[in-house]
Order: structure tokens, then C-alpha cells, then sequence
């Protein structure tokens, strides 16, 4: 099913298969979201929970036992409510089953709300423990934007624009071993500028999991168009586009949580940024999408 909400400045589409993010449009009715394109990537906004990235081997121990469990998890083909809906607003949720159970053996309830207001985009996540015990979950978004966003350039023309200064390296991803490895070094973010290339992307994931800022951009600073992803409710952030493919895209993935650590043991409430709920709590994670402007003619 879907769902459409809009305001006067932009226009949102949410697919209930996986409240997946489909559409972000403008009031001129351009597009910013990925249009999954199969050639390069079938999905454009997929919700990450309870895992974030992928497990060792696909497998983590959880209450002592060894769970198999799908990278990302296993929101992305669930179907879920639509348990609000108004011309502004969409709240869809899910819970578990017996089929969660084989990979997850907590009793949740999650929902995410999508909500615009005054040309912004809010997404609210909500985690709920409706288990006996403490509840161990990792969660994250997966937005993917067109880019370029403009006829006659390419992503090399644009560049990640953060909130605040930075002096950090990103953790590189080992695709031979399937792991994150701490002890290596990645791209270097010193300032608020990074430009971007498709040679950062050959090792998959561009990962800052220590960021002095909770929003950033992307943005091509010949026109001033793009789009500003605020991510208060998270604690790391990655960037994904494919390499050397010409991928048209570009995602940027507020986090909590992350795919497997090199140092990092099987048990998943050891690993890094991961989430704890005790029997009874709700936590909830906000992310902002908001569309940058041309710069207006002189």
C-alpha cells in the first residue's frame, strides 16, 4: 500500500512494504529520493532492525543461542500497518511473529512515523520492549538520493557538508572478511567539508562512528541545491554508493548499531552502539530530511 502525505513545499510517498521511503518530491515535482533501479540498487530506503549491517557469518548469540539473522534484518519485505494516516502524516508499525522469533526472540513493537512540517520531513523511530527480560537491538535508516540531482553533473560535484567541524577517520569496511576494521585507516573528515568521488566507495561504507555532528548534506555548492539529513537521534552516520559503477546515488545512513567489528566477539549485546530496552521501555530516534534550495537568481 501506498501512502501519501504532502504539505505546500514537498510531497512524500511511504510504501507500507518495509515503510520504506519511495518518493520526496519538491513543489516543482522534482525528485530526490532513488528510484530503485535494479541495475544498480532495488531498494531506496529500507529501515534497519534489529541489525544494523551484518552478523559474523550471518549468525549472533542471543539468551545463549545462536540466532541466523539477515543483513539489516527483516523489516525490509514486512508489511506494515497503517495505524495513522492523515494529509500530513503516516504512522506504520509491526510486531513480532513466530517468524521473527526464528532470527529475534524478543516481543517488540516498532513504529515509524513519518510527519511533514514546514517543508521538513520528520521521521520518528519508536522501539518498544514487550518482553519479560532486557531487549538488545541495533537500528538504523537507509535513505538513498538521486545524485547528481541536476542535469549536467555528476557526484563529483558535490560534497558532504557537516554541521560543525570535524577531525576524525572513517572505519574502513574489509569486503574479504566481511568485518569493520578499526585498526585501519579510512577517509579522512578534518573540517566540515568532505568532496565526494567514487574511489572513497571502493571499500563499500564510508563510516564515522565518532561525529561532532548530527546533521549534514549534500550539496553542490555550484547551485545550492540538495538535501540536509539531520540525525539527532543517532550516534554514528555512513555513506554508501556503489564503486566503480556509476551508481546514480548517493545514501546517507544515520546508525545505531553497525555491521560486525574485526574485534568484536558473537555476542550481540557486546557490540558496538548497540541498543538496550528494559521489559516495558519505548525509545525513540528522529531523523529530518529537508530539502536545499537553488540559489536564487541575481
Amino acid at each position: 500500500m501506498l501512502i501519501t502525505i504532502k504539505d505546500s513545499r514537498i510531497t512524500a510517498v511511504i510504501d507500507s512494504t518495509g515503510a520504506q521511503l519511495i518518493s520526496l518530491r519538491d513543489a516543482s515535482g522534482r525528485e530526490y529520493i532513488w528510484q530503485r533501479d535494479p541495475k544498480y540498487w532495488k531498494k531506496c530506503s529500507p529501515l534497519l532492525f534489529p541489525v544494523v549491517g551484518n552478523c559474523r557469518n550471518d549468525r549472533t548469540i542471543l539468551e545463549d543461542r545462536i540466532y541466523a539473522i539477515e543483513k539489516h534484518g527483516f523489516c525490509r519485505e514486512r508489511d506494515f500497518d497503517v495505524s495513522q494516516e492523515t494529509s500530513s502524516k503516516a504512522v506504520f508499525s509491526m510486531g513480532d511473529t513466530p517468524d521473527t522469533h526464528k532470527a529475534y526472540p524478543y516481543a517488540f513493537r516498532l513504529s515509524l512515523a513519518y510527519e511533514l512540517k514546514d517543508g521538513v520531513l520528520f521521521m520518528k523511530y519508536q522501539v518498544e520492549n514487550r518482553d519479560q527480560r532486557d531487549m538488545w537491538y541495533a537500528i538504523g535508516a537507509h535513505p538513498g538520493f538521486n545524485c547528481p540531482m541536476e542535469e549536467g553533473y555528476a557526484l563529483e560535484d558535490y560534497q558532504l557538508v557537516f554541521e560543525k567541524e570535524e577531525n576524525t577517520v572513517s572505519i574502513p569496511y574489509d569486503l574479504d572478511q566481511l568485518h569493520f576494521a578499526p585498526y585501519k585507516t579510512g577517509t579522512t573528515l578534518k573540517g566540515s567539508i568532505l568532496p565526494l568521488s567514487r574511489e572513497m566507495f571502493k571499500h563499500d561504507a564510508v563510516f564515522f562512528d565518532r561525529l561532532n555532528s548530527r546533521a549534514v548534506s549534500i550539496l553542490n555548492p555550484a547551485t545550492g541545491r540538495g538535501v540536509e539529513v539531520g540525525f539527532p537521534g543517532f550516534e554514528t552516520v555512513a555513506f554508501w554508493t556503489l564503486c566503480p559503477e556509476p551508481a546514480p546515488y548517493l545514501c546517507v545512513e544515520p546508525w545505531n548499531g553497525s555491521g560486525i567489528y574485526e574485534n568484536e566477539d558473537d555476542q550481540f549485546s557486546h557490540r558496538h552502539h548497540i541498543q538496550r530496552l528494559c521489559p516495558g521501555d519505548s525509545r525513540s530516534y528522529v531523523m529530518t530530511i529537508r530539502i536545499l534550495e537553488r540559489f536564487s537568481e541575481q
